[in-house]
C-alpha cells in the first residue's frame, strides 16, 4: 500500500464524522468507511478526484 499518510485512526476518524453528520444511522458501516477513505484520498497531495469525468463543475450544453 502507498505511504499517502492516510492511517486507519484518520479513516475512522473521518467516517465517524460523515455517520455523526448523517444523523447516526444504523447499518451504512461500510458505505461511510468507504467514503471517508475516498475523500482523504482525494484530500492528499497527488490525490486523485472521485470523479471520472475531469471535473470542472456546470456544462454548458453545446451549440449546434
Amino acid at each position: 500500500m502507498p505511504d499517502d499518510g492516510i492511517t486507519f485512526e484518520r479513516i475512522r476518524e473521518r467516517a465517524y464524522d460523515i455517520w455523526d453528520r448523517n444523523h447516526r444511522p444504523a447499518g451504512f458501516d461500510v458505505e461511510f468507511w468507504l467514503l471517508a477513505e475516498r475523500e482523504l484520498r482525494a484530500e492528499a497531495p497527488g490525490g486523485t478526484s472521485a470523479r471520472r469525468d475531469g471535473g470542472g463543475g456546470d456544462v454548458s450544453p453545446q451549440a449546434t
